[in-house]
């Protein structure tokens, strides 16, 4: 069992709480020696199941596939309509559709997954997280048919997902529970009365009450914390008669004081981290479980070796509300696997839809070293190395939050980025060093491109002079900043001058790459071109935020001036959809009379429901969307007098 661990302020006298989770495993094991980002033996004289269904879509279902083919189990997927495509689908033995993209009809139609679970003769039913992971009534079904659920039983279910009987077995099994305070557990043990607790998760960094980071251990626990929670956790296992893999959480005050909070009978999101630093394979360990097996560890084996951290790379927006949905294809993606000991659980690549109708999480990347600073450190390397392009993505906020001090000295809660950023995410805030550099791998970039354009494949029939320039006077806009810079260049290198010191550049230059390593006086840095055009205009990912700058000859900026500018549209008077979504709800009509803050329509994005108000205090002029209607982010909505 994992403790999960979440920080966030309770009031009252105890100030500062920690939410810890804990997951259970139950019997002896080998004890790994050579540690991998997960590293279990796989028996192949141990059978378990023939063929086994996945009753969920995206990485998770691509996880436990990847679990499934090491040991030699067959496994049926289902999809929806949109998901026909999916990464899923295609690596799987057998896929089936299960009905149109709503979930309602598709993944949460038991019926539906009944039928192909007759249909495929599927033994066994693996539910992820999410979806059906929890349902009591499709855990029934199952058993009903013979078909073995890889979870809990139905009792555990239900008494672990009822508040009131799962704060009485806490106190029965004599486990600390906070007065008055209702609440539920989540724990991994076999049905031989073996369990063990897996050490702890932190999961304090949240937006909208989703995790965004997690890391394994917590940098809040100390070793005596640690054990007692861990044994409370398996005593609540036990007493519940738990099996399979779960998770319970713990509150814990400053004092380190803890007091059991609810359990998620099911396997967690954030579980690759806590597979990173015991060396375990949790999906493996839920198999052999229900097959009946017992465990293969004893609690003595379970290390902590060395430090994980998970960062959820999501298909959003972080300048809105640090995080609004993104729709589109992947045009261009590649996961940093290059980077040593990152690990990347994902259910999409290059081409994948990320559409409006489930959760818009691209991957969770998960990095590990021998301890926190190392682990943090190729994390950083990781995020710069990430290449997604179709989509807008959270790498800038999440390289911010594993980067920010008050992270990096463990003063992590859940009001992190509301307190980090009370005005919203803004990226990075550039130092001089910083904006000196960017500026002069700009201009570099742009040279290097001029000289490229002038080459020639083959021979040409009329000779061509070679140009013998060596030395470049340009203009580069940052901003409200527009920065004189002269380049001037030496082999791979070009020295730049700009605003008031030159710096030295070196890469090879490959510009066909998504990927540029450029080394600035010593400093290596991985950047992004994401874009150009003719007219001097380049974005650049740097330090993991993107940033737009405008190049010139020193000729064409002192013209530039003479060019007039675009108006900046009156957004007062209009509201504009900040995602893609669907129109839920339309509060106003044509003449009525709103006021600033007052609710105009709903927007529904993958599953959140977001309230558009009124920028002022105005009439209505015109309504150009209904109820039901599909927008896109931008689309016009209602526009003011």
């Amino acid at each position: 069992m994992a403790a999960a661990l979440r920080r966030g302020a309770a009031g009252g006298r105890r100030g500062l709480w920690t939410l810890l989770r804990c997951e259970t495993l139950c019997s002896r094991w080998c004890l790994i020696t050579s540690h991998k980002l997960y590293s279990s033996v796989y028996d192949p004289n141990e059978k378990t199941f023939e063929k086994l269904l996945i009753a969920n879509r995206g990485e998770i279902a691509c996880r436990v596939i990847k679990t499934c083919k090491k040991m030699g189990i067959k496994t049926v997927a289902i999809h929806s309509d949109v998901d026909a495509n999916a990464v899923h689908v295609k690596m799987a033995d057998e896929a089936v559709c299960v009905g149109p993209a709503p979930t309602s009809k598709s993944y949460l139609n038991m019926d539906a997954i009944m039928e192909v679970i007759k249909k495929t003769r599927a033994q066994a039913v693996h539910p992820g997280y999410g979806f059906l992971s929890e349902n009591r009534e499709f855990a029934r079904r199952l058993a009903s048919e013979g078909v073995t659920f890889i979870g809990p039983d139905t009792h555990a279910i239900q008494a672990m997902g009822d508040k009131i009987e799962s704060k009485l077995l806490a106190k029965n099994a004599k486990v600390n529970t906070i007065p008055g305070f209702d609440g539920v557990v989540k724990v991994l043990a076999d049905k031989h009365g073996n369990t063990l607790w897996l050490n702890e998760r932190e999961c304090s960094i949240q937006r909208r009450n989703q995790k965004v980071v997690e890391e394994a251990p917590s940098t809040f626990l100390d070793p005596e914390t640690r054990r007692a929670m861990g044994e409370q956790a398996v005593a609540l296992a036990k007493a519940v008669k738990y099996s399979s893999a779960g998770t319970v959480e713990f509150l814990v005050d400053s004092s380190k004081n803890f007091y059991f909070l609810e359990m998620n009978t099911r396997l967690q999101v954030e579980h690759p981290v806590t597979e990173c630093i015991t060396g375990l394979d949790l999906v493996q360990e839920m198999i052999r479980v229900a097959k009946g097996y017992p465990l293969r560890h004893k609690q003595a084996d379970i290390p902590i070796n060395g430090w994980a951290v998970e960062c959820r790379v999501y298909a959003e927006d972080p300048y809105k509300s640090f995080g609004l949905p993104s729709i589109g294809k992947l045009s261009q993606y590649q996961e940093p696997l290059q980077v040593p000991s990152v690990r990347v659980d994902s259910g999409v690549q290059q081409g994948s839809d990320i559409s409006i109708f489930y959760d818009p999480m691209i991957s969770k990347l998960i990095t590990y070293g021998s301890n926190r600073a190392e682990a943090l450190k190729r994390m950083e390397e990781a995020l710069d190395n990430y290449v997604i392009r179709g989509v807008a993505h959270n790498i800038s906020l999440l390289r911010e939050v594993i980067i920010h001090p008050r992270f990096i000295q463990g003063e992590i809660s859940t009001k992190f980025l509301p307190e980090v950023y009370p005005d919203g995410f803004k990226g990075h805030k550039l130092t001089d060093l910083e904006r000196r550099e960017l500026l002069a791998t700009a201009a570099s970039l742009y040279v290097s491109e001029q000289l490229r354009s002038q080459q020639f494949l083959g021979t040409p029939r009329i000779p061509i002079a070679k140009s013998k320039r060596s030395s470049w006077e340009l203009s580069v806009r940052l901003g409200d900043g527009i920065y004189p810079a002269a380049v001037s260049k030496d082999g791979s290198s070009f020295s730049v001058e700009v605003d008031g010191m030159k710096l030295n550049v070196t890469s090879e230059w490959n510009l066909a790459s998504p990927l540029l390593s450029v080394t600035i006086d010593g400093t290596q840095r991985t950047i992004q071109r994401l874009s150009r055009n003719a007219a001097g205009d380049i974005s650049i990912q740097f330090l993991g935020t993107v940033y737009k700058l405008q190049i010139l000859t020193k000729v064409a900026a002192e013209l530039s001036k003479y060019m007039p500018e675009k108006a900046a549209e009156d957004t007062s008077s209009i509201l504009r959809s900040p995602m893609p979504g669907a129109v839920v709800a339309v509060s106003v009509k044509p003449g009525d009379m709103v006021s600033e803050g007052q609710e105009i329509c709903v927007i529904e994005a993958m599953k959140m429901q977001n309230s558009m108000t009124a920028a002022k205090t105005g009439k209505v002029k015109a309504v150009h969307c209904k109820a039901g209607d599909t927008v896109g982010e931008g689309d016009l909505l209602v526009e003011l007098e």
